[in-house]
């Protein structure tokens, strides 16, 4: 739900940024562990590392872990929409298309939420600003796709619709967060997403591409622990301490951050080279965010 803006500290700023960075990293660290591991054991790593450091935290805290049954249902709901499905397609597209592309489709995550949320929500119907962001988004999407993909129909067009699959997941996992989650302390529920996430993810990648190897090369072990531990838990941990501090209107700027971050190392690393729409059509993303979030159309009104 967007909420009324805060001013931005200077702390705030640094930490929203940081966050950017991390995430930004996290699809170029995703893209050098599917050189050795496949796209599913890849989110069981991310998961089940993550679910160990989470609950770390919860002990170490103190914080209250909850017993009612539906609560875990709950979880393990929020684990499916929020990490099982979104993380399992997006790795598996990052095997057809550029770890900046997948970055760049990820950015439509808001405008699927605000859709979402006018769908589920009395309290969040689209106004007309925020239908010309959609619109907007929208289009972003499209130009950054190209409809040459779309009329020739391979992998790479499959990689792109499966990232946009799982940003319409992530959309929903927010709109199912804010009827079941809510009341309780961001990292409990942190925790349990992931160890729901991890129930599902680790015997399906069992079955899928068979037992999971901990022999793996320190390059990916390196990838795995970077997305795990500080893209995953440590990132989840950071989002809700900017989330008290700056608000849930100013993290859409994060989205807007963690693409150049990842187009710019998967140039420098991976030797990435996105066409000419992908930045088009990143742009008119970006410009339906901003619509979105309301802001700059409101400083533009003041005398």
């Amino acid at each position: 739900m967007m909420q009324t803006q805060k001013t931005i500290s200077s702390q705030a700023w640094l930490e929203l940024l940081i966050l950017a960075f991390i995430w930004g990293g996290s699809f170029l660290s995703v893209r050098v562990a599917l050189n050795e591991i496949g796209p599913l054991t890849a989110v069981a790593h991310r998961t089940g590392w993550a679910m160990l450091i989470l609950w770390a935290y919860v002990v170490i805290s103190r914080l209250p872990v909850p017993r009612d049954p539906r609560i875990w249902g709950a979880f393990l709901l929020m684990g499916i929409l929020n990490n099982v499905i979104p993380f399992s397609l997006m790795a598996w597209g990052q095997l057809h298309i550029e770890s900046g592309l997948t970055s760049i489709l990820n950015a439509a995550t808001a405008i699927f939420g605000v859709i979402a949320a006018a769908i589920f929500f009395a309290d969040e119907r689209l106004s007309l600003r925020k239908a010309i962001g959609v619109i907007l988004g929208f289009f972003g999407v499209a130009t950054a796709i190209g409809l040459s993909s779309l009329a020739n129909f391979d992998l790479r067009s499959l990689g792109q619709l499966a990232v946009i699959g799982g940003t319409i997941s992530y959309a929903l996992a927010g709109v199912w967060a804010r009827k079941t989650l809510g009341h309780l302390p961001p990292q409990i529920a942190a925790a349990g997403m992931v160890t729901g996430s991890s129930l599902v993810m680790i015997p399906l990648a069992w079955m899928v591409e068979g037992p999971i190897s901990l022999a793996l090369q320190p390059a990916t072990w390196a990838a795995i622990g970077y997305y795990a531990v500080i893209a995953t838990a440590l990132a989840y941990l950071l989002y809700y301490r900017v989330l008290r501090m700056a608000g849930s209107g100013n993290l859409m700027l994060c989205t807007l951050m963690v693409a150049p971050v990842a187009i710019i190392l998967g140039a420098v690393v991976l030797d990435e080279a996105l066409p000419l729409r992908a930045y088009t059509g990143f742009g008119l993303l970006a410009l339906g965010l901003i619509i979105l979030d309301g802001r700059l159309l409101s400083r533009l009104k003041r005398p």
